[in-house]
């Protein structure tokens, strides 16, 4: 038995002509729609990166017990149990975070790996000197943002991208062992991953008269750019995306070559998308998982399967990858996975679930039945308790700091921690759902999740579904205070969330701009690090957020803080701040 993952990251469904996109050139994705089976109700889980490929490995739910980490010493590991059974198990891939603290664990589960170096700053190329950066519109600056600067002298040529070098190395694979059994490739590449780098033969795709700034990394915030800027943004994805085609069209290429169809399974995954300005914002993490960003394209060629070109409206999700490999080996799925294998599902569209979960840690608890999406926020702006569990105590880039681990306890194990108990620590989410408020909608009427919910009734079922999956899970019992959720018995009237927070829901839509708001010397214009070198204007910072001192200090000005973490500086302190400052400097 043969079997090919391809597997790209932030891969957009609604930018793939299979699934709708009329504007972008992508003849591949349409060549494999007609090959394969396409699923039209795929569900991320665990979110993002690499919580993500947990689940792949897993085949079960992590985001409630744990965020960004390694593979724990508990999980078991499709790659590695397929390795275990004899079969060659190989991993080419130029994703960086498997070779950071919170995912070091991953790519050793593969028999053999080869990694590429270069992608979204990837601290790969050392240079002492500054590099020479465009004028552009990034306004969070970490080190990698340099970085990124720095490797791309060293990627002029598409033959030299980490993104070429990671197929080639696949296509080599294929071409030294296609004739031997027993064997699972997957190509990885980070693509079409932001920073939207590719080459002008792909940008010629996509002509455009934009003249302004640099801008192919957003940050991950709400939209301050103007129209062109969006659009220029969107083009650049575009173009990496039509670059990701290409690469996939090299595989569907030898695979026809070397009559790979016949007896080779094929998955064409990703992990989660992207938002481009929908629902005014860039990126992902901080605002709910939008169906842009949850809702992910899958394509699967399984040739037991007479399913060329076919479409399957069953509900699935990234827990059910591992599985439906493990099937195909012939391997059966220990029982600690959640994830079901999806032979049956491509062959007649057979289910394999009512309801999918999702979110991130600390963030929303999600629950879709394929058509409607309830997305629960914590019950008050403490977003707590919150805790995570681990043995492999390291976040995305770092190990745990002393300090984190001093009020550590170990504690009893979850059924699926094989009898070993876990370290317990407070936990920290990437921002606070809470001022979102808890959402509800209705895809089939509105699939642009533009008109929230307000249907008392329909939530009652929703709740029903979520406390379901919450307890299928093992949940931990904080999750169900976090969330204001009963932990056990049935949930009732008194558990409906959506009108107790609608006032969020309606601010949280409301988009910061900066024309709302009087430039001046010192204004909410003003970086904040300039703000607080000023005694008054510092003052008048203090008394309104105390909290934002001294974490947020640097070069975003006081609007670009609020379009980044909403709750943290609401619209109506912005205003207010913008008043005080322009009187203080109107009486000086």
């Amino acid at each position: 038995m043969k079997a090919i993952v391809v597997m790209f990251d932030s891969l957009n469904r609604r930018h793939l002509p299979p699934y709708g996109a009329h504007d972008v050139h992508a003849p591949n994705f349409a060549r494999l729609a007609e090959r394969a089976t396409v699923f039209d109700n795929c569900y991320a889980g665990s979110m993002p990166c690499m919580p993500a490929r947990r689940e792949m490995h897993t085949g079960r739910y992590n985001f409630l017990h744990r965020g960004w980490g390694p593979l724990e010493p508990f999980d078991d590991s499709v790659p590695q149990l397929l390795t275990e059974a004899g079969v060659h198990t190989h991993l080419a891939t130029d994703h960086l975070h498997y070779w950071e603290d919170g995912g070091a664990t991953y790519h050793n589960r593969f028999r053999t790996y080869e990694f590429f170096r270069g992608q979204e700053g990837d601290f790969w190329k050392g240079q002492v000197a500054e590099p020479e950066m465009p004028e552009d519109l990034k306004r969070v600056r970490r080190p990698a943002y340099r970085q990124d600067w720095v490797n791309r002298r060293y990627l002029a040529d598409e033959a030299d991208h980490p993104q070429t070098l990671t197929f080639d190395a696949g296509l080599h694979f294929l071409d030294t062992n296609h004739a031997e059994d027993g064997w699972l490739l997957q190509i990885e590449t980070f693509d079409p991953h932001e920073p939207f780098f590719s080459y002008p033969r792909y940008h010629d795709l996509y002509p455009e008269d934009y003249d302004g700034p640099h801008l192919d990394w957003p940050d991950y915030a709400q939209v301050l750019e103007t129209p062109e800027q969006v659009e220029h943004v969107r083009n650049r994805y575009a173009a990496l995306l039509s670059m990701c085609d290409r690469s996939l069209g090299r595989v569907l290429d030898r695979m026809d070559e070397l009559d790979l169809w016949r007896d080779t399974l094929l998955m064409v995954v990703t992990d989660h998308g992207f938002l481009l300005g929908e629902h005014g914002w860039w990126g992902k993490n901080v605002p709910p998982w939008y169906d842009e960003t949850i809702h992910t394209p899958l394509f699967v060629w399984d040739p037991r399967a007479d399913a060329a070109g076919e479409r399957r409206p069953a509900l699935v999700q990234t827990i059910d990858f591992g599985p439906t490999l493990l099937e195909w080996f012939g391997l059966p799925c220990p029982p600690d996975m959640q994830g079901r294998p999806l032979r049956e599902t491509v062959a007649s569209g057979r289910p394999v679930r009512q309801a999918a979960l999702f979110g991130a840690f600390g963030g929303h608890v999600s629950v879709t039945d394929g058509r409607y999406v309830y997305m629960r926020a914590p019950k008050d702006a403490s977003n707590g308790p919150l805790f995570e569990y681990t043995l492999m105590p390291t976040h995305m880039v770092a190990r745990f700091r002393p300090e984190e681990l001093r009020d550590a306890e170990l504690v009893a194990p979850f059924a699926f921690t094989k009898g070993v108990p876990v370290l317990r620590t407070r936990g920290q989410a990437m921002s606070n759902p809470h001022a979102f408020g808890t959402l509800l909608f209705d895809l089939q009427e509105d699939p642009g999740q533009e008109r929230p919910l307000i249907d008392d009734a329909l939530e009652a079922r929703m709740i029903r579904l979520l406390v379901g999956l919450l307890r299928d899970t093992g949940a931990p019992a904080e999750q169900y205070e976090r969330l204001g959720l009963p932990a056990h018995g049935e949930p009732g009237e008194d558990h409906l969330q959506v009108r107790r927070q609608w006032a969020q829901v309606v601010a949280a839509r409301e988009p910061v701009r900066r024309a709302d708001y009087p430039d001046g010397p010192l204004s909410v214009h003003t970086p904040l690090r300039d703000l607080l070198a000023d005694p008054a204007a510092r003052a008048i910072v203090e008394e309104r957020i105390p909290g934002l001192l001294p974490a947020m200090a640097g070069t975003l000005s006081l609007v670009e803080i609020a379009a980044t973490a909403v709750g943290l500086l609401p619209r109506a302190t912005l205003a207010e701040l913008s008043d005080a400052l322009l009187e203080q400097v109107t009486h000086r």
